[in-house]
C-alpha cells in the first residue's frame, strides 16, 4: 500500500495547496513554517468576517482548539460550513478535549455543526469525543489505561462517521472499515511544542491533493514520522532546540524519502474486534 502514497509529497510540492488554519497562537509560526517546508501554502485567518471566504478557496481547512475561545469556536463553525459547501476537506484537532468541560463541549459542537473529514488527536482526546473515560492533563495525554489505540480509533471512526487518527508511540488511522498502523517518529517530538498541531496541518496538505483521505492521512503520518527520525539523527542528539530546526529541514526533503513497507502496515477491521491482518 505504501506504493500508493510515495508520490504524494511530490504532488504537494507541485500543487502548493492552500491550507487554511484556524489554529492556536502557540503554534502559528511553527505550523506556517512546517507547511512551507513541505511545499504547501499556509494561511492563518481567524476573523469571522473573512473565514468563510478563505475556507472556500482553500485546499483544506484545519480547525485546532489549542488556545480556545468562544470567538474561535464561532469562526471555526463558519469556516467549516463554508468548506463543506465548497467541497473542501475539514480536519479537526481537538487539542485538550477532556481537560475542561468547555474544551469537550466546543469540540463536540464543531462535530455537530460541521461535516468533519478527519479527526487527529491523542488517545485521551479521541476517547473524550466519544464519551469514554480517559486521563488527561492540561492539553497532553497522561495515560489511557487498558486500551488499544487500534480499537479506540475503530470505535471512534464508526461513532463519528469520519476518519480518525490516534497518534502516539504508534499512529493509527482508520475510516472504520480499513486502517493503517504507522511506525516511526521519535520521542523527542514530545519535547517540542506544536509537533502534533503541525502534523494535523500536514495531513491537511496531503488531503488537499489526494481525494482518498484515508490514503492521504496515512501518507502524511508516515512521511512526518520519517522526517522526525531523520531530524533526530541530523541534530546530533543535542536537544529539542536543534531538533526543531533539523525537523523543518527534514520536512523540506520528504519528497526524497524512501518510506518502507515496514513503516506503514495495512489492516482490515472487524467491527468490535479491532484490526485483523
Amino acid at each position: 500500500m505504501i506504493s500508493d502514497m510515495r508520490h504524494l509529497p511530490h504532488i504537494v510540492k507541485q500543487q502548493r495547496p492552500l491550507v487554511h488554519n484556524v489554529t492556536n497562537v502557540v503554534v502559528t509560526n511553527f505550523t506556517a513554517n512546517g507547511l512551507l517546508a513541505v511545499g504547501a501554502s499556509p494561511v492563518m485567518a481567524y476573523a469571522r468576517e473573512e473565514v468563510a471566504d478563505m475556507a472556500k478557496i482553500a485546499g483544506a481547512l484545519v480547525l485546532n482548539l489549542g488556545t480556545l475561545s468562544a470567538d474561535l469556536v464561532e469562526a471555526a463553525i463558519i469556516a467549516g460550513r463554508s468548506a463543506n459547501l465548497h467541497g473542501v476537506p475539514v480536519l479537526l484537532d481537538p487539542v485538550g478535549a477532556g481537560a475542561t468541560p468547555f474544551r469537550t463541549k466546543s469540540a463536540l459542537e464543531i462535530l455537530r455543526e460541521v461535516r468533519i473529514s478527519m479527526v487527529r488527536g491523542n488517545a485521551a482526546e479521541v476517547a473524550h469525543l466519544v464519551g469514554e473515560a480517559a486521563v488527561i492533563k492540561g492539553v497532553d495525554v497522561d495515560g489511557l489505561e487498558n486500551e488499544a489505540p487500534v480499537d479506540l480509533a475503530a470505535r471512534a471512526a464508526n461513532r463519528m462517521g469520519t476518519i480518525v487518527a490516534v497518534t502516539g508511540k504508534e499512529d493509527v488511522i482508520t475510516d472504520g472499515v480499513q486502517g493503517y498502523v504507522i511506525r516511526g517518529g521519535h520521542p523527542i517530538m514530545t519535547q517540542v511544542t506544536g509537533t502534533g498541531c503541525l502534523l494535523t496541518s500536514i495531513m491537511g496538505a496531503f488531503a488537499a491533493v489526494e481525494p482518498d483521505l484515508l490514503t492521504a492521512g496515512a501518507a502524511a503520518l508516515a512521511f512526518y514520522g520519517e522526517a522526525a527520525a531523520r531530524a533526530y539523527q541530523a541534530a546530533g542528539y543535542r536537544g529539542p532546540g536543534s531538533f526543531q530546526a533539523a525537523f523543518l529541514d527534514a520536512l523540506s526533503q520528504i519528497d526524497q524519502y524512501p518510506v518502507s513497507e515496514e513503516a506503514v502496515i495495512c489492516h482490515r477491521i472487524s467491527a468490535g474486534r479491532g484490526f485483523l491482518q
